[in-house]
């Protein structure tokens, strides 16, 4: 160990990721939007110029990150997030629509997405919360505090409307399961959603009647423990009230924008031309890039702007056609690891606070990653959310450099000597 003096020691191995999937991003951007409008590189008109100038930024900010004391995070993480709902809450009065949202706050030409900031100052506040009790999640006091800090930024997100980065919340049920949150909650939203997308898939009655099947099949294997009859009469009762309540929820709740998109991947209606048109054109791109791909800015699809906002949401399809089945190999394979490694480094944390941010930064990634290449290739409904580090525009890089970074710096900590 060493004595008289003091240093931190960070992980490269994260840093060495973030630069590649950086770098790999802005490579994908520049091919989706390059066109023969461009007076050079330096034409901040051109999409691929501006987000250079928001990766230098994000150097700027990294070294700012980093040079901050680890304790400061921790200390003023309930102020952080006052500062994230204010910001949030600000959007019904000031904020920009653009897309049918009102997720922006408009400086003239720059905007910016609080919503993107939220989720770093969210994982903190968490980490306060359940680093303070000095207890596990399974006191019912204790897990409504959590679940207060995470609905809250949620609720003033779904009525902007922007339902992707609401879903992305779902995330931090994780790290609370990590400190003792009980199984049960994982298994009542995997049940939920099941029943969710069969009734959706199948009608209420079909599921109500599977419901009673599979209730009376465990029941009746369960006859010799002397199951408690009330018990599975309640579930019942529940499965089926929720899936009779699917279909005024998904008519009167969801836009029909979001209802075509629920369809089309439950199959129940074909529009190649219409709502389904970007995740038609995706699928068609990423099957065009075979094996190894057509090429870098060789993209048939992409050349001909086949996939609209393929630098944004659906810049995978990108990565497909021009690199082909082995470049998007290289791609999820990077997440992977980023995410296996955040998670490792989190377990290594000396005190609490380190531990539940690290894993609310690896959960966050690893839902935005899922559900974003998910959606591009068709498995699941377009619900707008940004694949981290790949997809155009200055708050989603910034929100995502600062989540990461400031875990960098906490897990730096770990090794700080004096």
């Amino acid at each position: 160990m060493a004595t008289g003096k003091s240093y931190v020691r960070f992980d490269w191995l994260i840093i060495f990721i973030y630069i590649a999937l950086v770098a790999m991003g802005w490579i994908n951007i520049y091919s989706a939007s390059l066109n023969d409008a461009a007076k050079g590189f330096w034409d901040f008109d051109q999409i691929y110029a501006r987000q250079f100038m928001f990766i230098c930024f994000s150097v700027i900010l990294i070294i700012f990150l980093l040079a901050i004391e680890s304790k400061f995070y921790e200390k003023f993480a309930s102020v952080f997030y006052i500062i994230s709902l204010l910001s949030l809450l600000g959007l019904f009065v000031f904020g920009k629509n653009i897309s049918g949202a009102t997720s922006w706050y408009a400086f003239g030409s720059f905007s910016l997405q609080p919503s993107e900031f939220a989720k770093a100052a969210t994982a903190l506040a968490l980490a306060k919360y359940v680093s303070d009790i000095q207890t596990d999640m399974k006191d019912l006091k204790n897990q409504i505090g959590a679940f207060i800090i995470l609905a809250l930024p949620a609720l003033f997100i779904i009525p902007q409307p922007d339902p992707g980065s609401a879903l992305i919340y779902a995330a931090f049920v994780f790290p609370l399961y990590r400190e003792g949150l009980h199984g049960v909650y994982l298994l009542f939203g995997l049940f939920a959603t099941i029943l969710f997308v069969s009734t959706l898939a199948f009608g209420a009655l079909w599921v109500a009647i599977g419901v009673l099947i599979i209730g009376g099949i465990i029941f009746y294997r369960n006859r010799k423990k002397r199951p408690n009859i009330i018990k599975y009469i309640l579930i019942a009762a529940t499965s089926i009230v929720f899936a009779l309540s699917v279909s005024y929820i998904f008519n009167n709740v969801f836009e029909q924008r979001h209802r075509d998109r629920f369809n089309i991947v439950l199959g129940k209606e074909v529009d190649a031309r219409g709502i389904g048109y970007n995740t038609h054109q995706s699928e068609i791109a990423i099957a065009n890039g075979g094996w190894l791909g057509k090429g870098w800015t060789q993209g048939t699809q992409t050349k001909g702007n086949f996939v609209p906002e393929q630098h944004t949401d659906y810049i995978f399809s990108t990565v497909g056609e021009e690199w082909g089945f082995l470049g998007s190999m290289l791609v999820v394979l990077l997440f992977v690891g980023l995410i296996l490694r955040i998670i490792f480094k989190a377990e290594k944390q000396k005190n609490q606070f380190g531990r539940v941010y690290g894993y609310s930064v690896a959960a966050i990634l690893f839902l935005h990653f899922f559900v974003n290449i998910g959606m591009v290739t068709g498995i699941f409904p377009t619900v707008g959310i940004p694949l981290p580090f790949f997809s155009y525009g200055g708050s989603a890089l910034w929100g995502f450099t600062i989540l990461l970074f400031i875990f960098v710096k906490l897990d730096g900590a770990n090794y700080h000597y004096s």
